[in-house]
Formats: C-alpha cells, sequence, structure tokens
C-alpha cells in the first residue's frame, strides 16, 4: 500500500513540474511590494507555481514565525524569542492584494501566535471584517491554528462571518508527541465541535496529512472523529518533507490509497472530500466550497 523511502526518492506520481511563468512573476510582486506573506512560499508547498500561475494564494498573517515547534513545518520558529505585536496595516495590505489578484475567493491563515492573549484572532477578524467591507460577495476561508482552546478567540473569529472555517487535526493522535509537541488533538475535536454547536451555517473544514507512520485503522478513525464533530469537508495529502530539520517522510501513499480513503470519507459522511498526493488544505479550495454549497441545495431539495 505505501512505498518505503530508504533510497529518499519520490516514486513517479510525485515528480511535479516547477513551472516559471509571467504570471508567477506578477503575483510574487504584488506580494512583495506589499510586504505579505503566504503559506505557499514559507511552508514551501509544491504546489506553488500551479497556484500562483492561476494568481492563488493562501495569505499568511501575524507574521512569518511561529511559536510552536511542529516538526513537519518549515515556517521560521520562533525558539523563545519575543515576537512583535500584530502589524495593524496587514489586513489592508492583504486587501490590497486581493483587489490586484482579482481574488474571488480568499483563504487566511497564519502561524501560531501563542504570545499573544487572543492568539491573534483579533487580526482573522479585522482582515475579515475589510474585506466585506471592499466587496460582500468574495467568499473568505479562514485556516486558523488552536488558539489554546479559547472559546473566546473562536468566537471573534467566527463572528467576523467566514463562510468556511478551516481547523487541520494534521495527524493521527498517536503521533502527536512527536509531530505536534503543543498541540492536543482533543482540543482540535473540542474546537470544531463548538464551532460546530456555535455556529451551524459555517461549512467546517480539517485536513491531515500522511506518510508520517499511520495506518489505514487510524486515518479511518480520524476521519470518524472529524465527522462526529459536524466537519463537513475534509483534505487528505501525502507529507513531504520541506528541509532537513523536518521530520523525514516515512512512507510515500500510493494514489490507489488516497482513493479509498477518498471512499472512506464518503462513506462516513463528509459533503468534500479531497484526497490526493498533492493535496493540501487550501489547494483549490474554492471548489471544495463550491461543492459544499452545492452538496446543500441538492440536501434541500430532497
Amino acid at each position: 500500500m505505501a512505498e518505503k523511502t530508504d533510497n529518499l526518492r519520490k516514486p513517479p506520481w510525485l515528480r511535479k513540474k516547477i513551472d516559471h511563468t509571467e504570471e508567477i512573476h506578477e503575483v510574487k510582486s504584488i506580494l512583495g511590494t506589499l510586504a505579505l506573506h503566504t503559506v505557499c512560499k514559507s511552508a514551501r508547498c509544491p504546489n506553488l507555481s500551479e497556484c500562483f500561475h492561476d494568481k492563488r494564494a493562501t495569505f499568511l498573517i501575524l507574521g512569518n514565525t511561529c511559536t510552536r515547534n511542529c516538526r513537519f513545518c518549515s515556517i521560521e520558529k520562533a525558539g523563545g524569542t519575543p515576537l512583535p505585536p500584530p502589524d495593524e496595516t496587514e489586513p489592508a495590505r492583504l486587501v490590497d492584494a486581493v483587489r490586484s489578484l482579482g481574488l474571488r475567493y480568499v483563504v487566511i491563515t497564519s502561524v501560531t501566535r501563542d504570545d499573544l492573549a487572543d492568539g491573534g484572532a483579533k487580526q482573522f477578524a479585522q482582515t475579515v471584517k475589510l474585506l466585506r467591507e471592499y466587496d460582500s460577495k468574495i467568499k473568505i476561508e479562514v485556516l486558523t491554528p488552536d488558539f489554546l482552546g479559547s472559546r473566546k478567540a473562536i468566537d471573534t473569529v467566527a463572528e467576523s462571518g467566514p463562510d468556511v472555517f478551516n481547523h487541520n487535526v494534521e495527524t493521527v493522535p498517536r503521533l502527536y508527541a512527536h509531530i505536534r509537541p503543543g498541540a492536543d488533538y482533543i482540543r482540535s475535536l473540542d474546537f470544531l465541535a463548538y464551532l460546530h454547536r456555535a455556529y451551524p451555517s459555517t461549512y467546517l473544514k480539517s485536513g491531515l496529512m500522511v506518510g508520517l507512520g499511520e495506518t489505514e485503522e487510524e486515518i479511518v478513525e480520524v476521519l470518524s472523529d472529524l465527522r462526529t464533530t459536524g466537519c463537513s469537508a475534509v483534505t487528505i495529502g501525502q507529507y513531504l518533507q520541506p528541509g532537513s530539520a523536518s521530520v523525514p517522510v516515512v512512507e510515500y501513499v500510493r494514489p490507489e490509497v488516497f482513493s479509498l480513503y477518498r471512499e472512506k470519507a464518503k462513506k462516513i459522511g463528509f459533503a468534500y472530500i479531497a484526497s490526493g498526493p498533492y493535496v493540501r488544505s487550501s489547494y483549490m479550495a474554492h471548489e471544495g466550497y463550491t461543492t459544499l454549497v452545492r452538496n446543500e441545495v441538492n440536501n434541500r431539495r430532497v
């Protein structure tokens, strides 16, 4: 079911061509001029050239340095060094980028800022607010950290009115101590369950990586847990080691296994499932939203 990485060579289905197009340079120029970060670049996403070519980007707010030490991520770690407060001009600059790129679906994520009293929730809310003021028809997805479980922080973001609220569990609970020190699987499930109870009209989404040493049974259990919280959309993608400081890949999961996970998730009851080697939380997120809306409309007709 999986190919071990003893030879450190990627299998054929993971050899993606990297393009250099005029559109990519234009997106980089806009982001650079406005001094904005993207998770695409900071997390070394393998889909960067494809998304930038299509003038799509996932914005990374609250700086480019994280207070946690997740071992799968390439984003710079604070390591105890004090970080600056949120930049109050950042939300407006992000809106300027959305305007320049002509985005109709905006995805906003952040580094984890456990050093802030609200975890950065107000910065998320202000960004959503300014986007709504710019164009009320734009669809907005937020992908937030767990805010250490603070319901006040969750409320701050949720009440700003995102169309989709995403919070990733990332991996199976057995691997949390090794892969996600500082995070807590049950806390993340409680986060999603609270959102579903308090804001039932907001679509809930979560995602996880495979290839870190998990079993098929563990993945299915996580999918069941997520669906129980009220989560209706899930993404499943291959973990790819972004740098030497990150944990190595344990296995390259074959495409047919991703298809199996997609079928399992469908049977469990998810309305939208993206499962494949290059799937990431924000990759083609607009298509996920369209599917969720269509599914809801169809259910009303039944």
